[in-house]
């Protein structure tokens, strides 16, 4: 059995052959039950967390675990708030073939199923994206979305200027074709952007969905609680909504689960999952002034995808 470094993650993906595994793998049957999250503080004063997703498919089976204890930065410098592993096993035999990061991985899909989203999602002709958020995601968000559309501009918009600055050399070094720019007025961005990728912690909308204009296409991976949310209310009224997978999104997403309490949206308002645009059961984008909303939370199947892959090019 192969141990996989997040070292050896990174030298063997990139985003063309990634996204294009991930649509060939969601548009065949498969199996993912929803994921099991566990708190592990009763008394509520912590966060610890520990999780279990499983899913498999005609290629491979796995379990991605991870832990998540977001005290750790300050009890060290040195711990990181989350630790992941995929462990994968053959379908055919179910032999155990790999145990690969989970962390790394984490990063490559879950950029490439917001591009795969794009694809089908936003318009053709998109050349403008800005990206909010300038966590160790932001650049891979970015470096996907350009792989799937014609993006010669990109913004990148922070709370920190000095990490947004970090975040934009990052993309530089990967598309140095493409205009990479520090956002100073968001309002401005956001009504210029075809693309808007958000990965963020920000427990509250990040603009005003009266910003987002007719034909823009809106990416959401940050939150994963069903009392916060990246956008607001106003957005989601005026939009076509999508998700990578109904049932983890509808048990955890605040994006939709607040309008509802709202009374302002409805679960069967949403127009479908990732898995039905990969097999044509649903149309994506049927016009050039709709504006769509992609809400993602992660997949188990997405995780075995990135490690499968891996694995296959290390073996």
């Amino acid at each position: 059995m192969l141990v996989i470094n997040a070292e050896s993650v990174h030298q063997s993906l990139n985003f063309p052959d990634l996204i294009n595994a991930l649509d060939e793998t969601f548009s065949r049957p498969a199996g993912m039950p929803q994921r099991q999250v566990f708190g592990l503080d009763d008394s509520g004063e912590h966060h610890d967390a520990f999780a279990v997703l499983p899913s498999w498919n005609d290629k491979a089976i796995a379990v991605k675990a991870f832990t998540y204890f977001p005290g750790n930065p300050k009890k060290d410098p040195a711990l990181a708030s989350l630790y992941s592993k995929i462990l994968i096993f053959s379908r055919e035999t179910g032999e155990p073939q790999a145990l690969v990061d989970g962390t790394s991985v984490t990063f490559w899909r879950t950029a490439a199923i917001s591009a795969l989203g794009s694809r089908y999602l936003s318009r053709e002709d998109s050349s403008k994206l800005l990206v909010c958020g300038t966590g160790n995601l932001a650049s891979f968000m970015a470096l996907a979305h350009a792989s799937v559309r014609p993006i010669t501009q990109i913004s990148v918009w922070g709370r920190s200027d000095e990490k947004a600055r970090k975040t934009i050399e990052l993309i530089r070094n990967k598309r140095p074709d493409i205009e990479v720019m520090l956002c100073t007025d968001l309002e401005q961005s956001v009504r210029e952007a075809d693309i808007i990728s958000c990965a963020t912690g920000s427990p509250t909308p990040l603009f005003d969905g009266d910003w987002v204009q007719p034909g823009t296409h809106t990416d959401f991976v940050g939150n994963h609680n069903h009392d916060r949310r990246e956008f607001d209310t106003k957005l989601i009224c005026k939009s076509s909504v999508f998700v990578d997978s109904k049932i983890n999104v509808f048990a955890e997403a605040g994006e939709l689960l607040l309008p509802i309490e709202e009374g302002a949206f409805s679960l069967d308002q949403v127009k479908g999952e990732l898995g039905q645009l990969c097999t044509a059961q649903i149309k994506g984008r049927t016009s050039n002034d709709e504006i769509t909303i992609f809400k993602t939370v992660g997949t188990a199947l997405a995780d075995l995808v990135g490690a499968q892959l891996v694995f296959s090019k290390l073996k």
